[in-house]
């Protein structure tokens, strides 16, 4: 095995890293070349992203990370996935993309069922109902003359590192992991769910090809000689989750895992699609992984609620980092108020602390008293969560999960890995903090030869990074709490 140098572009909804990966043949070692903020703004009466920043800086982050090695053997990109933009048929950017929070969506689940039914929506794609779905926007953006337009003016439609990887050499295809989060994908026959989008009224012509993991996309197209003269792009696992769980160190392949950050990714791995009655009932996702596995997953609520109330915190004149912030929550005491954290009172941006107080007021609960209770109730309520989607998946995939990898940067906070392992009841693996870095990479070096198979770079991700590992306390109260957190779901799910 060669030495080899890539670059892993990981955009995320809060932050973006471009990370220089080199690999000496057995290890990976990863250094951060740039970091940056990112964040949707209202434009034109929509939230949007600001395309022209992010590609700014990921250049920049390039030309950093080319700077300190003699070369740069490939680039790929891995973001969030649903979110796209429109080109049209000379390759202009017709608008900037539409973040998935914006207020469009409301109501098109309801809206689209009442066209197909929502078996049809779960059944023709596996992919779980949730209104920041693709096909949900799409669907939403049909609802005004301007966003009718935009879709009859529309040549091909690209998610977001598709937009990315066009700009790098000028590909115009889309790759199957963050295809597979569009709700508009047939995971069953690997293809675009062409017949629903018709029936809903929304056009399929501006959909792109999609190609897998590891498909060398083409050269770099501002190379400029030196470390990126001869650099190729090759698609990762583009959705990012995909490419943590690629990054994922298994223990025991039954294991579950978290991909922990703004939203937490809850799942198992499995050879093909589960999409069955229990897992339409469960609402769960069949996403696509790495080397062609699915991932059978809930995506649910994470760490956006701690994020919302920091950021609403910061406006009224305290400001914390996240340590202070679990430091604080730590000195709260435990088993106080609990909110279901995938209520949709909590997806949006807002006063993200006075929705949690008015959901535990709703519920009878005690308001949380100060920010330290506040921040313990997520915690706690994230933990729950966390324990029933993994019971969920794991009826639906037919094994328990005996332990769950926690990998992201949510896998720094060890009070909720702590949490995580009570209310389950079962061992927390957390780490790497960088497995999509770990996973985009990887899957990058198997496109250059020096890696072949899921299971070899795993390989390289437990000798280049040992995960901590995190036993359930034994603190029996967790048992009494649980039936109360699955009564609020279940009330939730019906209002």
């Amino acid at each position: 095995m060669a030495s080899r140098n890539v670059v892993a572009v990981d955009l995320g909804a809060e932050s973006g890293r471009v990370m220089l990966a080199r690999f000496d043949g057995s290890t990976l070692s990863l250094e951060v070349a740039h970091r940056f903020a990112n964040g949707a703004r209202m434009s034109d009466g929509l939230l949007r992203w600001d395309v022209a920043r992010l590609l700014d800086n990921i250049s920049d982050g390039i030309r950093r990370a080319a700077s300190l090695v003699d070369r740069v053997d490939s680039i790929g990109v891995d973001t969030w996935g649903v979110d796209y933009g429109f080109f049209d048929s000379e390759g202009k950017l017709l608008a900037e993309p539409v973040s998935h929070r914006d207020e469009r969506t409301r109501g098109m689940i309801a809206a689209a069922a009442g066209k197909v039914g929502r078996e049809r929506l779960y059944d023709s794609t596996g992919i779980q109902l949730n209104d920041i779905n693709t096909i949900y926007q799409l669907l939403g953006e049909r609802q005004t003359p301007a966003g009718r337009k935009l879709q009859s003016q529309a040549a091909m439609l690209l998610l977001m590192p598709d937009i990315v990887h066009r700009q790098l050499c000028g590909s115009s295809v889309t790759e199957f992991t963050i295809a597979s989060t569009t709700g508009a994908y047939d995971m069953v026959d690997r293809r675009w769910a062409t017949e629903l989008l018709t029936d809903l009224g929304i056009p399929p012509h501006f959909l792109p090809e999609v190609v897998d993991a590891g498909t060398d996309l083409g050269p770099l197209l501002f190379s400029g000689g030196g470390a990126l003269s001869r650099t190729r792009v090759i698609a990762p696992g583009c959705h990012d989750t995909a490419s943590a769980v690629a990054g994922v160190p298994f223990a025991d392949p039954a294991a579950a895992y978290i991909s922990s950050g703004t939203w937490s990714l809850v799942g198992v791995e499995t050879l093909e699609p589960v999409i069955t009655p229990v897992t339409r009932a469960a609402n769960l996702a069949n996403e696509g992984g790495v080397a062609g596995t699915i991932r059978l997953l809930s995506n649910c609520t994470g760490l956006w609620m701690l994020q919302e109330c920091r950021r609403k915190w910061h406006e009224d004149g305290s400001s914390y980092d996240y340590a202070e912030l679990v430091g604080l929550a730590r000195q709260a005491p435990a088993g106080g108020s609990l909110v279901n954290p995938n209520h949709g009172d909590f997806l949006r941006p807002g006063d993200m602390p006075a929705r949690i107080a008015d959901y535990c007021r709703r519920t009878g609960q005690p308001v949380p008293d100060g920010v330290g209770a506040t921040v313990r109730c997520v915690l706690e309520s994230l933990a729950l969560s966390y324990r029933l989607t993994v019971e969920n998946i794991a009826a639906a995939a037919g094994r328990p999960a005996p332990l769950i990898h926690v990998v992201g940067g949510g896998s720094n906070n060890d009070l909720l890995n702590q949490l995580t392992a009570d209310a389950a009841g079962v061992p927390v693996h957390a780490g790497p903090v960088e497995a999509t870095a770990y996973g985009n990479a990887l899957v990058q070096l198997g496109a250059l030869g020096e890696l072949s198979g899921l299971a070899e770079m795993r390989d390289v991700v437990r000798a280049s990074d040992r995960p901590r590992v995190t036993p359930p306390s034994g603190d029996a109260g967790w048992s009494e709490r649980y039936p109360q957190f699955r009564d609020y779901v279940r009330a939730d799910a019906l209002t």
